[in-house]
């Protein structure tokens, strides 16, 4: 199944300034996520992000802070997005079934939430390049896991040029910065 702009969220999942340093290929999980933020934000997708026990582990890391202005942050102390009370209606009220899926770590908290939107309904896409754990083994792990369970493991790229859906459109002209 393709992903579809006017169907989908954006989920960034505790890119937190205490746990983004231990992460492997940290970097670039943050980086991807950004590029979805800012592509989100220019095709009218609702963002949200959540934060982990923010007294603990920092809020989001100052990158995705700047770049999630539309965004709908929020804290939670479950693991799972989805077992924090009042997160799935929040969700649920964007009236989106598709659910794009970033953060970290990806063998707790992205698998989790991935499970827990998966049983509420949601069909679950997570972004392999913008996903990861502080190690490369527990990632893998994951998302091993993920697609056995019916999860769909896309990339960033893939959700912008779904998003997207054409080329040689204005919207197209103005993400291709996020593309290259």
């Amino acid at each position: 199944m393709l992903i579809r702009r006017d169907d989908s969220l954006l989920l960034l999942v505790d890119l937190q300034e205490k746990l983004a340093p231990a992460i492997f290929e940290g970097e670039r999980v943050i980086a991807n996520s950004i590029r979805l933020l800012e592509g989100a934000r220019q095709l009218g997708v609702p963002a949200f992000v959540s934060e982990q026990y923010v007294r603990g582990l920092g809020p989001s890391v100052a990158e995705i802070r700047s770049a999630a202005t539309d965004a709908h942050f929020f804290e939670k102390t479950h693991f799972s997005c989805a077992a924090e009370p009042g997160v799935i209606d929040m969700l649920r009220a964007a009236r989106r079934p598709q659910v794009i899926l970033t953060g970290t770590e990806t063998h707790v908290c992205v698998l989790q939430t991935a499970f827990g939107l998966l049983g509420a309904g949601f069909e679950v896409f997570l972004v392999a390049d913008a996903a990861s754990s502080r190690t490369p083994e527990n990632r893998s792990a994951a998302i091993e896991r993920m697609r056995a369970a019916g999860i769909q493991i896309v990339t960033s790229e893939m959700v912008l040029f779904e998003w997207l859906h054409a080329a040689g459109t204005d919207e197209f002209r103005r993400l291709l910065p996020l593309i290259k």
